[in-house]
């Protein structure tokens, strides 16, 4: 009976923070449609999104800028925290995100790639995307194993073959010029000009991933307990291990291949998140998908509004947010080894 009450207090608990992340996340919504070089009240952004007054300048402002972006926006800061979770949990790394270990970098290599050999395909750059990203996941986990897989060598790894994949989008840039149209923004994470269009490629796959990572919440509950463990009670640990890794270069391929080399989402969310519900993989992850697409669309907002009418892009917003956090983290995991 304990157990149960017990039970019912936390689904409690999780469902107020589920319904405060996502009022959060619809504030954060409007206030991206509503304001911007040019402020559209909040009874126009609902009309407009209702289908009405096609034919004003509201209209054409919410529909075919705004809410490509926004959408965007959700969508890369939801999969870039969801997998920024599941990577810090099935590595036991609370250092390891898309952007610290080569996933991010992966991602961006193929999309250049893509774009230069088949510059009109538009739908296959997410999947090129995805295939860079467990491509750069994997690469980084090898290597880490070769040379010790201690947690600071994965990020070191993951730092190396960034480096190296980052050289590779400048070598494809400069011998096709053209292949990354707004170079700057995809480098530096931006989601300026993007459409519906370059959008829902990425978002089914994206949201196939996240609904098959959920359903498999509590095998990663179970993979936190170590490998040994969890073969012990009859999980193909290392099988479970790659799937999972394999989701995770989804969810941020999908999120490159519509805003870039957005960094730190993946690293910042899932910290804070974990205070809020806990070590549980299935809130954890509901909880980041939330938070991320808050967090994003709060920084591109801010992007937007802190020195109107010039705009910077939202990557520059989370490095300056999510460098200091990287610094306090590894300051305060130093503290807890000394």
């Amino acid at each position: 009976m304990k157990n149960w009450r017990t039970s019912c207090i936390q689904k409690d608990n999780y469902l107020r923070i589920y319904a405060a992340l996502a009022a959060l996340v619809l504030a954060v919504s409007l206030l991206n449609l509503c304001l911007g070089a040019e402020k559209v009240p909040p009874a126009e952004v609902l009309r407009a999104l209702t289908g009405g007054g096609s034919g004003t300048t509201a209209f054409r402002i919410v529909r075919y800028v705004r809410l490509p972006r926004l959408c965007a926006c959700l969508l890369a800061g939801g999969a870039l925290a969801a997998s920024g979770a599941i990577i810090q949990g099935v590595l036991s790394n609370a250092l390891a995100a898309p952007s610290t270990i080569g996933v991010n970098a992966g991602a961006g290599l193929t999309v250049a790639l893509c774009c230069a050999i088949a510059p009109t395909a538009v739908k296959l750059v997410p999947l090129a995307a995805m295939a860079g990203a467990f491509l750069g996941v994997m690469t980084v986990l090898l290597i880490a194993r070769r040379t010790g897989a201690s947690k600071i060598t994965l990020v070191l790894a993951g730092v190396a073959v960034s480096s190296i994949f980052s050289a590779g989008i400048d070598a494809v840039v400069t011998f096709v010029p053209e292949a990354l149209n707004g170079y700057s923004d995809f480098r530096i994470g931006g989601f300026s000009g993007v459409s519906m269009a370059r959008l829902l490629p990425a978002l089914w796959p994206a949201l196939l991933s996240f609904v098959l990572s959920l359903s498999l919440h509590n095998e990663m509950d179970v993979l936190l307990l170590g490998r040994e463990q969890a073969q012990s009670l009859g999980l193909p640990a290392e099988r479970l291990r790659i799937v999972l890794l394999g989701l995770a270069a989804v969810l941020a391929g999908s999120a490159v291949s519509v805003g870039g080399l957005v960094g730190f989402v993946g690293l910042i969310v899932p910290h804070i998140m974990r205070r809020l519900v806990g070590e549980e993989s299935g809130p954890l992850l509901v909880s980041s998908v939330l938070g991320g697409a808050a967090l994003l669309g709060g920084c591109d907002l801010l992007g937007r509004m802190l020195f109107a009418p010039y705009e910077i892009p939202v990557g520059i917003v989370m490095a300056l947010a999510g460098g200091p956090f990287f610094i306090w983290l590894l300051q305060r995991r130093g503290r807890l080894h000394d």
